[in-house]
């Protein structure tokens, strides 16, 4: 799934570099069009995308870049329990997350709706809220009916 562009990191990466204040160098270019292309990516699987086009990169080179990305709010962190953690470049909504327990695929939610989860603390200890994060944690439709589907002896 590729990721809708919107004003917020439309346009080339060097511009969204530079806009953002950082200093533009290929492995931070190379790690922002990879984040386009793979929202929800973790660290592991950036590397793995530019190392093909640039084998000369590290991953250390790519932490930095992504810890850099997030100081400077171009990326948000994902940390879903138990799983590595994620990086996307939507990053100016208060949107939510689906996760597949099963193959761990991660997709958006714009809006939670209805009672439960609740949205609102019961007390909100003085604090001023300005988002909340919330993730849905189930099985995606492929593994749903890959659990629900007979197997036939033999298959795999």
């Amino acid at each position: 799934m590729a990721l809708i562009e919107t004003p917020e990191h439309a346009g080339d990466a060097a511009g969204v570099l530079r806009a953002a204040g950082l200093k533009v160098t290929a492995s931070r270019e190379a790690v922002y069009d990879a984040l386009r292309d793979m929202p929800h990516a973790s660290a592991d699987d950036v590397f793995l995308r530019i190392v093909q086009r640039m084998p000369r990169t590290n991953r250390q080179s790519v932490y930095n870049a992504l810890g850099d990305f997030a100081d400077a709010g171009l990326v948000r962190r994902i940390e879903p329990a138990g799983r590595p953690m994620l990086f996307e470049l939507r990053v100016r909504d208060n949107h939510h997350h689906l996760v597949c327990t099963s193959c761990g695929v991660v997709v958006d939610v714009d809006c939670a709706v209805g009672a439960a989860p609740c949205l609102e603390p019961s007390d909100a200890h003085g604090f001023t809220l300005t988002t909340a994060e919330v993730t849905y944690w189930g099985l995606c439709a492929s593994c749903a009916t890959a659990a629900t589907s007979p197997h036939t002896e033999g298959s795999p």
